[in-house]
């Protein structure tokens, strides 16, 4: 035999011995496949491959079972607003290393990168269906979307510039908490948010407030729990401490569906659980309600 041959069966004997390591494991990535990455995604709940391209034609929701994949800010931008409608605002902040953290300033660097943002958050002017309104919306591959002393000016900003040209606000949130690299100059965006949202709030304007998966820490004890009407996505992580935390607190057993927005819909701490599918109509007819009738 030739030593090409020799290469090929070598080859097909090493792809056998994978696919059997695969199947002890339960791998379920198929090694054997030389699938670029990024092409397919495995669903959290159900375990499925699902090609990204179909994915994000049915709008990031699992096939197999209806999960919802995270969505980039640019593309839930995209989604939920007419289109060529959006008009970005805040441009140009850059977020700084006040406590003089190692290695922060290389992560910011390598989170700007890979989303192409300069920060977790983006707002401007826009309309749904006709109907004109202030978005801002936060992106958790971008730290995690974390608020940091950017993240806190910018959200702070929107609601300015709402009273500027007199609109509604709606904010898609989606964070993991205050940004720990930056201490206390992250804890005081809490306060800064907060005020933004009563200035607004006290001049009669709308502001909707959308609860995304995950929405954790000092994102939900300040802006995102401060809207006129909260809705969320099913199935989302709303707390500001997580269950792990709080059981490891209270030594107590917490129900399996603990901080998830069906649970909080039922307490009274969010108004309406939306399927994302029908999220912009439900948007659209708020927004129209509150034109007519203020």
């Amino acid at each position: 035999m030739n030593k090409i041959g020799e290469t090929i069966n070598k080859r097909k004997k090493l792809k056998h011995n994978i696919r059997l390591i695969n199947e002890e494991t339960k791998t379920s990535r198929n090694i054997d496949t030389d699938i670029p990455e990024g092409l397919y995604d495995k669903c959290p709940q159900c375990g499925k491959l699902t090609n990204m391209k179909l994915n994000i034609e049915n709008n990031y929701i699992c096939k197999s079972c209806g999960y919802l994949f995270r969505m980039r800010a640019v593309d839930r931008i995209k989604y939920f607003l007419d289109e060529d409608s959006f008009v970005e605002k805040g441009i140009g902040y850059i977020s700084l290393n006040p406590l003089y953290q190692n290695g922060y300033e290389e992560k910011l660097t390598k989170f700007k990168r890979a989303t192409n943002l300069d920060e977790a958050y983006i707002y401007g002017f826009g309309q749904i269906y006709g109907e004109p309104c202030i978005v801002g919306v936060m992106d958790s591959h971008f730290f995690m979307g974390s608020m940091g002393s950017v993240v806190g000016e910018k959200v702070a900003k929107t609601f300015e510039y709402a009273i500027y040209k007199k609109l509604p606000v709606i904010i898609f949130t989606a964070s993991g908490g205050a940004r720990m690299q930056e201490g206390i100059f992250s804890l005081m965006q809490m306060a800064k948010t907060a005020s933004a949202v009563a200035k607004h709030s006290n001049l009669g304007y709308l502001y909707i407030s959308v609860l995304t998966n995950p929405t954790t820490g000092g994102v939900t004890a300040s802006f995102a729990s401060l809207g006129d009407i909260i809705l969320a996505e099913p199935n989302a992580l709303i707390g500001f401490a997580g269950p792990r935390v709080i059981e490891q607190t209270i030594n107590q057993k917490l129900p399996d569906d603990f901080q998830k927005s069906e649970f909080l819909l039922k307490k009274g701490f969010i108004d309406q659980v939306v399927n994302r599918e029908d999220l912009k109509k439900v948007l659209a007819k708020i927004l129209s309600f509150h034109r007519r009738f203020n």
